[in-house]
């Protein structure tokens, strides 16, 4: 993300700056160039920087409920939320499914 400037980049270190401050135990960790969001071994989250936008993405993003429906995608699992400068945003819901998504990973690590 650092290797992104301008707003493309401003944007994905805001919202992986809000993943990481999810909890203590956020891991970080870079896959396939992305850097993703981990509780333990387990990912919630990612921001990955395209040409013109950024995806914030979720990997059981079908299971989250999203009701200012943000979410893009038709995966079994993942959805993610396209971000592209000058774009109104919900800031707020954004927020929200980031605070769920990791809550949600939480719990699923911590029943087994």
């Amino acid at each position: 993300m650092n290797d992104h400037d301008g707003e493309l980049g401003a944007i994905a270190r805001r919202w992986f700056e809000a993943m990481r401050e999810c909890g203590d135990e956020v891991r970080e960790l870079l896959h396939d160039g992305c850097p993703n969001a981990c509780f333990g071994d387990a990912a919630f989250g990612y921001v990955n920087v395209f040409t013109s936008h950024v995806n914030v993405g979720f990997f059981q993003g079908s299971a989250l409920p999203d009701p200012a429906r943000l979410l893009q995608g038709n995966g079994k699992f993942m959805r993610h939320v396209k971000l592209r400068p000058g774009e109104e945003l919900d800031s707020a819901a954004l927020s929200q499914l980031i605070a769920v998504a990791y809550s949600d990973i939480k719990s699923r690590v911590e029943r087994g």
